[in-house]
């Protein structure tokens, strides 16, 4: 009770103990909690176990008490009661906590403790282990995650059976991250955007992308995957200025759509439907990044928001999401550590056995220096080696009657899964983050 009280009370202060007022918002200092809760307590995850049931316990115990924040933020609607007689009925207004958070806050929980799940699974697990530091016979990983201890298998590779339960194990966690990653994007999207930050755009996309890039998204002939191949995407600096770039052309085209005034600084004297295209074209692109390599950072227009965002609901909505979806990313490539070194001891004779490319560490093109056809990607992402998995739904416990059959629609089309849905995300504007590959109508960002 004590250590509760402590931490609501610099909270409430906005993480300004000495009282000066100088703290930050409440919204942003429940959302640095969040993430400095689970930088502590969940740590980073360099192998496929369960986790030490002491910082188990602390996660749960304090992400409650961060969570139940969102028990107070409601909303008025309207209610029919009956008089005491029964003889008459009237309309009043009552309290319910705010539908965005009613039904994402479970999916979330449920998301959470689904991960955990999955991390306890490997408990028993007996097949492959990690080697030892103080092994002198290896020599390490060679890649970017020298760090990760390597996976040994059996000289002859996995058995059948423990083969397709990873499988199984990383199509579920697929579906976590596809559906966290969802309900992240749409609440960075209903966060107003700073005044700050438009302050500091320039007055015209050209400004922003330069004249290279401007020119190829403006040419009356774009293929979007010719595009990427023409710039040089080899590190994750470059990747993260793109989309920096690209983010802040679609503000500047939207405002100059928008504005009233053709003599304001934001008018434009390109016509309304070319703006529409060019907005279009730059969306494209930011999806394609975000699906090929969800591991980069938050961009500067996603940081900024979270910085200025007052809403406590979206700030913890999005704080939530935002580690789930990193630990289900790290769960992943876990899991695909293991598979790959399977691939590779039954294989010994290949190559580099490849990894799709949503989950490489590296930030590279195809083998074949080309990047693949945006459709194709996602496809690759939804494929499922094993048909008979469960999806999602299954995990949850969660019926096609459960929620409101429109939000269930957006969700669908947010994630792009043909036959298998995630759980319900309801927000406020009822907008779609993906509504679909060429037509998406926000910048997109991943973080990692």
């Amino acid at each position: 009770m004590e250590m509760m009280k402590e931490k609501f009370a610099k909270l409430l202060l906005g993480e300004d103990m000495s009282g000066g007022g100088k703290g930050v918002s409440s919204a942003l200092a429940l959302s640095n909690a969040i993430t400095n809760l689970a930088a502590s307590a969940l740590g980073e995850q360099k192998r496929l176990e369960p986790m030490p049931a002491d910082r188990k316990a602390k996660w749960r115990k304090e992400i409650d008490w961060l969570l139940s924040v969102t028990d107070h933020i409601v909303e008025f609607v309207p209610s029919k009661q009956l008089s005491k007689d029964g003889t008459s009925c009237m309309e009043v207004m009552v309290t319910k906590q705010r539908t965005d958070l009613q039904m994402n806050i479970p999916a979330l929980r449920k998301l959470d403790a689904m991960l955990l799940d999955c991390l306890d699974s490997f408990k028993d697990q007996n097949e492959f282990s990690y080697v030892s530091k103080d092994d002198e016979s290896q020599d390490g990983r060679n890649d970017d995650k020298w760090w990760i201890p390597t996976p040994k298998v059996p000289p002859n590779g996995l058995s059948d059976v423990t083969r397709k339960w990873l499988q199984f194990q990383k199509d579920s966690v697929n579906q976590v991250l596809k559906a966290a990653m969802a309900i992240n994007a749409q609440v960075l999207l209903e966060m107003e955007i700073p005044e700050s930050y438009i302050d500091a755009l320039p007055k015209n996309g050209r400004a922003s992308l330069g004249d290279a890039i401007y020119r190829s998204i403006t040419d009356e002939y774009f293929d979007p995957d010719y595009f990427l191949t023409t710039l040089d995407l080899i590190s994750e600096h470059k990747i993260l200025d793109l989309k920096n770039k690209l983010e802040a052309s679609v503000i500047i085209w939207r405002r100059k759509m928008t504005a009233k005034d053709g003599k304001s600084a934001w008018g434009s004297a390109v016509s309304v439907e070319k703006r529409e295209i060019f907005e279009d074209r730059a969306e494209t692109i930011l999806l394609i990044l975000k699906q090929r390599f969800p591991g980069i950072p938050q961009s500067s227009l996603d940081i900024s928001k979270i910085q200025y965002n007052e809403d406590v609901g979206q700030a913890i909505l999005e704080s939530y999401s935002r580690i789930i979806e990193s630990r289900a990313h790290t769960v992943m490539s876990r899991i695909e550590d293991v598979l790959q070194a399977d691939a590779t001891a039954k294989n010994p004779s290949s190559d580099e056995v490849k990894r799709p490319p949503f989950l490489r560490d590296s930030l590279r093109v195809s083998p074949s220096g080309r990047f693949p056809n945006a459709k194709e990607e996602i496809e690759k992402l939804n494929a499922v080696e094993n048909p008979t998995s469960m999806t999602l739904l299954d995990f949850m416990g969660w019926t096609v009657e459960q929620g409101e059959n429109d939000t269930k629609k957006d969700l669908k089309e947010d994630i792009n899964i043909d036959a298998k849905r995630p759980p319900n995300i309801v927000t406020k504007n009822k907008l779609s983050y993906l509504d679909n590959l060429v037509g998406s109508r926000s910048p997109t960002a991943a973080r990692h």
